[in-house]
């Protein structure tokens, strides 16, 4: 299906905005975009909220740059699952991102020097903050879905219960009530890449000109293998040897690059390195160590959850193994503890946490299902 045309837009706002960390800031930016038209009745906005490496630029294309689809293409558009041509769907880019929204790279204007390390760490209820104060300068006071994928999960799940009254619907994907103790030591692993760089000079290598590429490249290496499954893996990659190690009968080298899963790895570590900063990788990757609603409550998920009032669907993918499924049923039980209205959907499919990105019949037939559902009950 041929994707549409979007225009990326940007918002200031001048009053300061406090932090969970007890800071705050002034005078920041977020870059967002809109897919579909706002009803009369404002009732039909769905807000999308990100994962780590992605943006605001969830759906369609730029004009003249016809490889430019959106993160999230697959799901959102004319006729997609979440159908803009009943759904005004809305994409952010969080504070402290480097995809348009304020960040570390960006000037402190109370300096006048750009903020490196010295930008205030944000969490996910304060992402979660300024997303209202968008919606509320868009003039939509209720959202009929919020939605998201891993960390745009957790956003999805802290909407509803930091504005409980404004979501009718929440759709948390492959994502988890808190991270397990692997998943942070996969984090810090990744950010220890970065930091000893030497081209990090404790996070102001602007000043230097500098990119601490190699630590970005690891990090990402790190970050890519959680994300694939083993069997997935193995069917792309297998133990195959690269044309140039083949025809050498094995090179016999710790530094040259001999099997195929390392040729892609290393790709994806250049790549990720030319477009990705450093410090919104710290920033983003502590953020989801520091989310966990239960903690306020004792470690109990249930009590921490009963401040919801809205309804929910939950998706898991079996072979996910850094977002498993058991993690998403501890959302459900908590939630039906509460006897809350909840969907529940359990993916077998192989392509581990990256699943939630990907075409599969039965998750997009599962979401489209949903969206139809409330477009029926609460868009008559």
């Amino acid at each position: 299906m041929p994707s549409f045309e979007v225009t990326p837009q940007s918002m200031s706002f001048a009053q300061p905005l406090a932090l969970r960390s007890g800071a705050s800031i002034a005078g920041y930016s977020l870059a967002y975009e809109t897919y579909g038209t706002l009803n009369a009745q404002r009732s039909n906005a769905v807000l999308v909220c990100h994962a780590l490496n992605a943006s605001h630029h969830v759906a369609g294309v730029y004009a003249g740059q016809p490889k430019s689809e959106g993160w999230w293409d697959n799901m959102i558009g004319p006729g997609k699952p979440v159908d803009t041509d009943r759904f005004f769907v809305i994409g952010v880019n969080n504070l402290g991102s480097c995809f348009g929204s304020t960040g570390p790279m960006h000037v402190n204007p109370e300096t006048g020097r750009v903020w490196g390390a010295d930008f205030p760490v944000v969490t996910v209820e304060d992402w979660v903050d300024a997303q209202a104060r968008l919606l509320d300068a868009l003039g939509i006071e209720q959202l009929a879905a919020v939605m998201g994928g891993s960390l745009g999960g957790m956003q999805a799940l802290s909407w509803t219960l930091q504005y409980p009254e404004r979501v009718r619907h929440a759709v948390v994907v492959a994502s988890a009530p808190n991270l397990t103790a692997e998943n942070i030591a996969f984090n810090e692993v990744a950010r220890r890449a970065i930091v000893t760089d030497p081209d990090f000079h404790g996070g102001h290598f602007y000043e230097h000109g500098l990119v601490p590429k190699r630590g970005l490249r690891i990090a990402r290496m790190i970050g890519h293998i959680t994300y694939l499954s083993d069997d997935v893996m193995n069917e792309k990659f297998g133990r195959s040897l690269r044309d140039a190690a083949v025809g050498a009968a094995y090179r016999y080298s710790t530094q040259e690059i001999e099997f195929q899963i390392e040729s892609y790895l290393r790709y994806q570590g250049d790549k990720f390195s030319e477009y990705f900063d450093a410090n919104t990788y710290l920033l983003i990757t502590r953020a989801l160590d520091y989310f966990d609603p239960a903690r306020g409550h004792g470690g109990d998920l249930t009590a921490a959850l009963r401040v919801a009032k809205a309804k929910f669907l939950l998706v898991s993918f079996t072979t996910d193994w850094r977002f498993s499924p058991q993690r998403s049923r501890e959302i459900v039980n908590a939630l039906l503890d509460n006897r809350f209205n909840v969907s529940y959907a359990e993916i077998d499919a192989p392509h581990g946490h990256d699943a939630f990105l990907l075409d599969d019949v039965r998750y997009t037939g599962v979401v489209r299902s949903y969206f139809e559902r409330i477009a029926a009950e609460d868009l008559q």
